[in-house]
């Protein structure tokens, strides 16, 4: 161990001994999210500097958590340290070397987002063989009309965008709680898809787990699979589950999720003890409501954040970058926890299901609230929508907008530039001249934290647009579209192969490819534990 500047450093030896015995670390690459998927270790979670005020607090929940801190050279690492420090946090280091330095320590490096969990998929169906059929299979039997029903695993946002024609939305975690209700002659074939390989694998095996009677396959690679199979997909369908589940339904699924929960050694809590976890802070605690987003706002757990249990499964990376923390789920179904608590189990997390709650105990209302660590923004000088509106017929005003590429491409303020606040130092040379400066983002809580950066590296007065582009629009002012002025490139968020309807062959190609070589990765890797029940 040894220290640069006012921080230490952890080499690659103690950062994977750490995650072999599963103790706590978070492992944080601090550069935007197409550079990180591009290559990083297995267990790293992308923190963007950019964000690290807004994102750390809900992410990283404890103060004294180990954090270890890299990037590919760019001088973000250092930065990142030292503001996470001035957040609360007690424990930061610096990966020794960085990305190189794991790299030259032998250290294996993955590309994409969300890995652990798509590695994991890989590996789920080589053990337990998970049937599939060809998306050529799956539309000879649509076009038969045969005894078959499809089910989108995804978002409902994502099967809206695009879907297998006449499928219907059931994301992850609500298929064991929906399928018989769905097919309720078991003689009916459930077709599970994605739009690649994953969800569709630990959809179709989930409900080959928990014993639903039908017969069950994947779709082969998903939407990908089905593009590439020259078939055409529907746009902009509706076709969700419905939100009742028959009482004698519901509880046979319950009793099929406990069973496999239990298998995969899922641990058992009630309310007040995982408040009681949270509160004595000795260890990271996660607590997840794993229902859909709605009836997580309609009424909630205290304390509980929304994390479908789908995406969490998918997402691990994002919800619970804390390798080694513990993590508790609930619902009000028996159902959803537990399935998803199952699979997070197998994934080497310590899981916990809340157990006895009633509807009483869901009781807060909305969004969840402001993390413990959430730090104050520095103040500001705000000007109104109006003003800036008014200000904007004469020169000498810029705009510097610093919500995602994707926001700002959809709509942003006339005459607006695109800037990722972590790289704000190089953004300011490609600015135009200027007397001032207004920053914005979607809500201007971002924009609070640049402020005072782009007042030091310019020496001009900045202030913020009160209630961001957001309070814009409402005002009813003009907004542009289109990538005009962009003095950050577009690496804030990483294009997926699979997503969208307009990428090239060639690329969804290599990503099946690479999907494919995961497993054999992860044997190279060695530091996941994951078990397949």
């Amino acid at each position: 161990m040894s220290v640069i500047n006012e921080f230490r450093t952890r080499s690659f030896e103690d950062v994977r001994g750490a995650l072999i015995a599963r103790e706590e670390i978070a492992l944080v690459d601090v550069r935007e999210e197409d550079p990180h998927a591009r290559s990083h270790p297995l267990f790293a979670a992308n923190l963007p500097l950019s964000r690290l005020e807004l994102d750390a607090p809900v992410r990283l929940p404890r103060v004294a958590v180990p954090i270890v801190v890299f990037d590919a050279g760019e001088g973000l690492a250092e930065r990142a340290a030292r503001r996470l420090t001035e957040v609360g946090y007690t424990d930061v280091a610096l990966l020794d070397g960085g990305l190189q330095g794991w790299r030259e320590a032998g250290g294996e490096l993955f590309q994409d987002v969300n890995v652990p969990s798509k590695a994991f998929g890989e590996l789920v169906e080589s053990v337990r063989h998970t049937p599939s059929l060809s998306a050529p299979q799956v539309q000879a039997l649509l076009d038969h009309e045969a005894d078959v029903v499809v089910l989108d695993a995804r978002r409902f946002d994502e099967y809206q965008t695009m879907n297998i024609p006449g499928s219907i939305s059931v994301p992850g975690a609500e298929l064991v709680l929906r399928a018989r209700q769905l097919a309720p002659n078991p003689a009916t074939r459930i077709i599970v898809n994605c739009a690649g390989r994953t969800r569709s694998i630990i959809g179709a095996q989930s409900l080959i787990n928990a014993g639903v009677p039908n017969p069950v396959v994947a779709l082969r690679n998903g939407t990908i699979g089905w593009t590439l199979a020259g078939q055409a997909l529907a746009h902009g369908s509706s076709r969700r589950f419905e939100p009742v589940v028959d009482d004698a339904l519901r509880l046979a699924a319950a009793d099929a999720a406990r069973v496999v929960a239990d298998r995969a050694k899922v641990g058992r809590t009630s309310r007040d003890e995982a408040r009681r976890w949270a509160d004595e802070a000795v260890r990271s605690v996660y607590r997840f409501d794993v229902r859909t987003p709605e009836e997580y706002e309609a009424g909630h757990v205290p304390g509980f954040r929304s994390a479908p249990g789908g995406q969490l499964v998918q997402e691990t990376d994002m919800f619970t970058p804390v390798r080694g923390a513990r993590v508790i789920l609930a619902d009000n179904d028996g159902v959803r926890a537990n399935m998803s608590a199952s699979w997070l189990a197998q994934m080497n997390v310590e899981v916990y299901v809340v157990d006895g709650l009633s509807a009483a105990d869901f009781a807060e209302k909305g969004a969840a609230p402001p993390a413990r660590l959430a730090p104050t923004p520095p103040d500001a000088d705000e000007i109104t929508p109006a003003e800036l509106r008014a200000l904007l017929q004469s020169p000498g005003t810029v705009v510097l907008d610093f919500t995602t590429s994707a926001n700002y491409v959809k709509r942003h303020i006339p005459g607006a530039c695109f800037a990722i606040r972590g790289l704000l130092d190089t953004a300011v040379r490609k600015l135009p001249d200027a007397q001032r400066y207004v920053v914005t983002c979607g809500t201007s809580q971002l924009a609070r934290f640049a402020a005072p950066e782009l007042a030091a590296l310019t020496g001009r007065p900045v202030q913020v647009l009160s209630g961001g582009t957001a309070a814009w629009i409402e005002a009813g002012f003009p907004v542009e579209s289109g990538e005009t002025r962009m003095a950050s490139p577009r690496i804030d968020r990483y294009r997926r192969p699979y997503e969208g309807t307009d990428n090239a062959h060639e690329a969804m190609n290599a990503y099946l490819e690479w999907e494919y070589g995961l497993v054999a990765q992860l044997g190279r890797d060695g530091t996941h534990g994951f078990r397949v029940l």
